[in-house]
């Protein structure tokens, strides 16, 4: 590809609505443009990059036997109703209406329409089977943001297991586990796998795959000993015991009147937070729910949603607060009449002698014992685990990354084919319904997360597996043209090796084109001018780390051509 041909087009200055090292440069480079919020144009480099990447996920697939399927992006209702999904998706989902009045939704995701091909599955020889396609995906997400890393289009390779009983869902499960290890250690990415909560696709286990960076917006909690890693909306960590007093103590009212939050209570009454009881009304359901963990502890809302087996949860408001228990925040406690189901953090198990809200502004009530003086109708781990905590497997002190999600593995079990009325003969004859798994990568949002991790003050360092190009071929200007009748020779004999050259033959100036070249990220450039045509030579320019080094003319196309990515 010749460079005056190509349509790159570059800018000098930032664009002011990135907030991400790589929406930053995939615009300035010339790889992308915003269409709307959350909608993006993939241009010629992004387009080339993104080949690239489907073709290193399709290879690996395709190992362990994957069979790829294109699928429609537009559903029916009533497939998704048939699972219980349209109403629990919510807002994510797009919906419409045709003008035949049928309801119809934009695919989020295919488990539905792939469980609905497997119907026509008979018999269990016919199982394994392992499905796949790299489809566009719809989500209204409310605030897009960071390029490519949150939008509401974007592409996923989403794959799809059926296996007879539970020993082949584990093992289509890990053998995708290891194809996508594959993937990303071919890609260049740095990724690895962590537990993770199921959400709104339901089943038994699922890890996600997780790339560290400063633009991402999952933390994960790792152990540095023993290698334990998992989302915080699944992590544990082990809690170093409290002593408390012994359970004697009757709850007893004090007057807290400035105090309206755990700080203050804590400067004001010297009641230290891991001493006080936490009161958080939810709405789950559309139903007030009262939460308790330590004061010093976090809601985590999936986890919650986990224990509960609910879809949607949000903070209750002052009103609905005022409704359920007759007092505002900051004066919240579980005791009394109040008639809700109350969720506990199971870090309160055991826990005696605690302060909480009154349920009366302006005043507490000291000397709560949780399992006494509380109707605990489910207690479940719900609190957010922070660094320096304890790992609950070695004791190690935890740490927390930021993160992107560029891959998501999940054991569905049975809930699809069940409800889709999916099932083959056994082998004495008998009815079963297969087991299912779901698998997926969000390949924009690797493409993005690739450039997270390979990125300098210059621009972007595409790894060889992914770069749109092997090597810019820079010709510099001259008088007599010999350097621009080289470049041609050279450019020529490349591309007959196989390499991918993209050709530099813009009439600009030596520093503009070094400048693009840095910016775009070709892992190599060859820079040809008179000076280093005179000696034989050509100068050769590594991306990675800006080394370079001559090298004689007779010797480029075997020095490329054994490096090409």
């Amino acid at each position: 590809m010749r460079w005056s041909q190509l349509y790159v087009p570059t800018l000098r200055e930032d664009p002011a609505d990135a907030d991400a090292a790589s929406h930053r440069l995939l615009v300035r480079a010339g790889y992308v443009r915003q269409l709307s919020a959350g909608h993006y144009s993939l241009l010629p480099l992004a387009a080339r990059v993104r080949a690239r990447i489907v073709a290193v996920v399709r290879e690996e697939m395709e190992r362990i036997g994957a069979q790829e399927f294109l699928l429609p992006a537009l559903h029916p209702a009533e497939l998704w109703r048939r699972t219980g999904r349209w109403e629990s998706m919510g807002e994510e989902m797009f919906r419409l209406t045709d003008r035949k009045g049928a309801e119809q939704a934009l695919g989020m995701t295919h488990e539905e329409v792939f469980a609905h091909l497997a119907g026509e599955l008979r018999s269990y020889r016919q199982l394994p089977q392992v499905w796949y396609q790299f489809q566009t995906k719809f989500r209204d997400e409310a605030r897009p943001r960071s390029g490519l890393l949150r939008v509401r289009e974007f592409t996923m390779k989403d794959s799809y297991s059926f296996d007879l009983d539970e020993a082949g869902l584990e093992r289509s499960f890990e053998a995708h586990r290891q194809a996508y290890l594959r993937i990303f250690e071919r890609l260049g990415l740095p990724a690895f796998g962590v537990r993770a909560s199921s959400g709104s696709m339901g089943g038994s286990a699922s890890v996600e795959f997780m790339s560290p960076s400063a633009a991402g917006e999952d933390l994960v909690v790792r152990c540095p000993g023993c290698g334990y890693a998992a989302n915080t909306e699944k992590a544990l960590s082990a809690l170093p015991a409290v002593a408390d007093p012994l359970d004697g103590a009757v709850p007893e009212e004090f007057a807290t009147p400035a105090a309206r939050s755990i700080e203050e209570l804590a400067q004001q009454h010297g009641v230290a937070p891991e001493r006080q009881l936490k009161t958080l009304v939810q709405v789950v359901d559309g139903a007030p729910t009262l939460v308790l963990l330590r004061g010093d502890h976090a809601l985590v809302e999936q986890k919650l949603l986990d224990a509960l087996g609910a879809s949607a949860a949000r903070p209750a408001t002052a009103e609905e607060i005022t409704a359920a228990l007759g007092a505002s925040p900051g004066s919240l406690g579980p005791l009394g009449g109040h008639g809700l189901p109350v969720v506990a953090d199971a870090a309160l198990r055991g826990r005696t002698g605690l302060t909480c809200g009154a349920n009366r502004d302006g005043f507490h009530l000291r000397g709560v014992s949780v399992e006494r003086d509380v109707e605990v109708g489910r207690w479940a781990d719900l609190r957010e685990v922070v660094a320096g905590e304890p790992c609950a497997e070695c004791g190690a002190a935890l740490e927390v990354l930021r993160t992107i999600e560029v891959g998501h593995i999940f054991q569905l079990g049975r809930r699809y084919t069940e409800a889709l009325d999916v099932a083959v003969s056994g082998p004495g004859g008998e009815r079963v319904v297969p087991l299912m798994g779901s698998y997926g990568i969000g390949v924009e949002r690797v493409l993005a997360a690739l450039v997270e991790a390979h990125h300098d003050e210059r621009g972007i360092r595409w790894p060889a597996a992914v770069a749109p190009f092997d090597v810019v071929l820079t010709v510099l200007p001259d008088k007599g043209g010999a350097v621009a009748e080289a470049a041609e020779r050279l450019y020529g004999e490349l591309g007959a090796a196989g390499v991918r050259v993209l050709l530099d033959d813009r009439a600009e100036r030596p520093g503009v084109k070094f400048a693009d070249a840095e910016l775009i990220g070709v892992p190599r450039r060859l820079t040809v001018g008179a000076r280093s045509l005179a000696a034989g030579v050509v100068e050769l320019t590594d991306r990675a780390d800006g080394a370079v080094r001559e090298v004689a003319l007779g010797a480029v196309v075997a020095e490329l051509a054994g490096s090409a990515g």
